[in-house]
């Protein structure tokens, strides 16, 4: 029997041995998320590949050759998934570590191998199944192709893409030749130029930013009439259009092998198509709606000509009255009017619409026009204006008056921009006409031309295509800031008002009769003038009805909790701004300025759209 020393001696000896051997494998609690960004990881987010290109290296005993010279690696790594039958894992591989190389090179063959290899990854030919929807790789390979396919473009110096209608790109393995018809970048009679890569681009200023995920390339394009054509409603000059570029490879996995690859650029207008078709299925595009609303608003200096414009000539500056679209017109959707209100502009109504258009109910079914002008003129001038160009886009869109889409006319105004709102749904009769003078309208002696235009100014005829008007913040009544007389002859001295608004002044002195009840005047109201509450046009305004048949809606700011019969936003009384007969009223805590931004503003008005929608006659889109 063994001495317990010697039993002690050879455990000892034993213990000794083990400890010299670490456990090859071991585990430690981590953080979860230090583990998911471990587990995420791939060259879109850093510097290193991912697991699954780095286990795609491993296999192949390429890790180290990568590590000291990635090319020739990645040239070894696509020769032996060659002889593999390019399996999906190595496609996979290829395309994140080319991207990762292009990072390094900045070479536009990089770039393109990173497309090649990742839309051989999701859109393989052959037997080969599309792969999982829950796989990672799927969502990373498409994020791959599409920043690869920005980058992979040649660029001008402003940072636009460059193209030339078709195209060579060297590969590192072989060619790639993408063709492009001239069509390509001509829609619906515009054509789409200063194409500006978006996703690269920080937004700031939006409340939302909504991006569609998908395949592709997002833009920002600028659009012009093609020559010889009439469009009913131009779009914006400072409007860009979402558009996603797409190069559809024949036979990638083919082309892979023989190093020679073909495709076809495509550019899809995102705004009215939201998918491609490849290999028969319809894939979603990548689209970035809010980015190019975004980068239109800031090339636009809106923000910069609001105040300049509203004082007119003072500073050297005029703004024709006039009527934009933000995409291209369209039979079937039914236009909405956005008119902003004082030294304000088009811009203002940027979050809303960013809003409205994310909604696929909205989209489709409504044209988003605006209309701009001098918000220094007189109210009636402006709003005349505002009528006259929506007879003549519906004239033109619709001359027979037939289609029940431009005949249900939505319109929606901000402040001042309300109060024009309003004069596109009143039927004055000779209300106005009798604030100027006492004399009956037929017994005035002007020349015709001069009598017409009087007439048009003074005797309000609701507008028969428009159905449905919104007010927001508008002072029904005039606003108290318009009032003290500071603040009116400050408007008197800066605001120089237009040539035919200067004439209109001079036929209404002559015709009004002093003395006599009417109102005599020396010069042409302004606008702050015409806001006044005691001013004879806002009094008069205010006592007619919007025409029967007619649906209308308030949408009131307050900026306190104070009591309704003494609270405000700053600049209208909530007593001004509401006013009876309408179908509903809303009641939104904000200042004056900004209160469209507000969640409970743009709510209310998506509420009232759908249900604008709804009873419309105007056919629903095709789904």
């Amino acid at each position: 029997m063994r001495s317990r020393l010697e039993v002690a001696i050879r455990f000892g000896s034993l213990a000794l041995l083990l400890s010299g051997c670490a456990t090859p494998v071991g585990i430690e609690i981590a953080s979860p998320r230090e583990v998911q960004r471990y587990l995420t990881r791939s060259a879109l987010t850093a510097d290193l590949p991912s697991d699954f290109s780095k286990n795609e290296l491993r296999r192949y005993s390429l890790i180290e050759e990568y590590e000291d010279e990635p090319v020739p690696a990645l040239a070894a790594l696509r020769e032996a998934a060659i002889k593999d039958g390019l399996p999906a894992a190595t496609l996979f591989a290829l395309a994140e570590l080319w991207f990762l190389q292009a990072d390094d090179d900045e070479l536009q063959s990089s770039y393109a191998a990173a497309v090649v290899y990742a839309y051989a990854f999701l859109f393989p030919e052959g037997d080969r199944p599309v792969g999982n929807r829950l796989d990672p790789r799927e969502r990373i390979a498409a994020d791959l192709y599409n920043r690869a396919l920005t980058l992979a473009f040649k660029r001008t110096d402003s940072g636009t893409l460059a193209l030339d209608g078709s195209g060579e790109i060297a590969l590192p393995f072989g060619t790639l030749r993408v063709a492009a018809s001239p069509e390509t970048l001509r829609k619906a009679g515009y054509e789409l130029f200063d194409l500006l890569p978006v996703a690269e681009l920080d937004v700031k200023g939006f409340r939302n930013r909504y991006r569609q995920p998908g395949i592709g390339a997002p833009l920002a394009a600028k659009a012009r009439p093609l020559p010889g054509t009439v469009q009913p409603v131009l779009v914006a000059p400072m409007a860009r259009t979402p558009i996603t570029a797409v190069v559809l490879i024949d036979t990638p996995m083919e082309g892979v092998r023989t190093g020679q690859l073909t495709g076809r650029l495509e550019m899809v207008a995102t705004l009215e198509t939201t998918t491609t078709e490849i290999d028969g299925a319809q894939v979603p595009l990548e689209s970035e709606p809010t980015a190019a609303l975004a980068a239109g608003l800031a090339e636009s200096q809106f923000w910069k000509a609001e105040l300049s414009v509203f004082l007119g000539n003072a500073l050297g500056v005029r703004r024709e009255a006039n009527l934009v679209a933000l995409r291209p017109y369209k039979p079937s959707r039914i236009p909405a009017v956005f008119v902003h209100g004082t030294a304000s502009s088009p811009a203002r109504w940027g979050n809303m619409v960013n809003d409205l258009l994310a909604d696929p109910r909205l989209r489709d079914r409504y044209a988003f026009w605006f209309f701009s002008y001098d918000s220094g003129n007189p109210i009636g001038y402006s709003g005349h204006k505002l009528r006259d160009a929506l007879t003549q886009a519906v004239q033109r869109t619709d001359p027979d008056g037939k289609n029940p889409c431009t005949e249900d006319m939505i319109v929606l105004g901000h402040s001042q921009g309300g109060l024009l709102t309003k004069l596109t749904v009143i039927d004055s009769g000779d209300a106005f006409w009798r604030s100027i003078s006492d004399t009956p309208f037929d017994r005035v002696s002007l020349a015709a031309a001069e009598k017409a235009r009087l007439k048009q100014w003074v005797f309000v005829e609701p507008l028969p295509f428009v159905k449905e008007v919104i007010f927001l913040a508008t002072p029904q009544r005039g606003s108290y800031l318009a009032g003290p007389q500071f603040v009116r002859r400050l408007a008197e001295y800066l605001v120089r008002l237009p040539s035919d608004a200067v004439r209109m002044s001079t036929d209404i002195a002559t015709v009004a009769r002093p003395g006599t009840g009417s109102l005599a005047l020396a010069r042409m109201p302004t606008s702050i003038d015409n806001m006044s509450p005691g001013n004879r046009f806002i009094k008069t305004l205010a006592s007619i009805p919007v025409a029967p048949g007619v649906i209308a809606h308030s949408i009131i700011a307050v900026d306190s909790d104070a009591p309704l019969d003494v609270a405000g936003d700053g600049v209208v009384k909530y007593e001004s701004a509401h006013i009876a007969g309408v179908d509903s009223e809303v009641i939104v805590h904000s200042p004056h300025s900004g209160m469209q931004d507000k969640s409970e503003t743009v709510e209310e008005v998506r509420r009232i759209f759908l249900e604008h929608s709804a009873r419309s006659a105007c056919p629903l889109p095709a789904p």
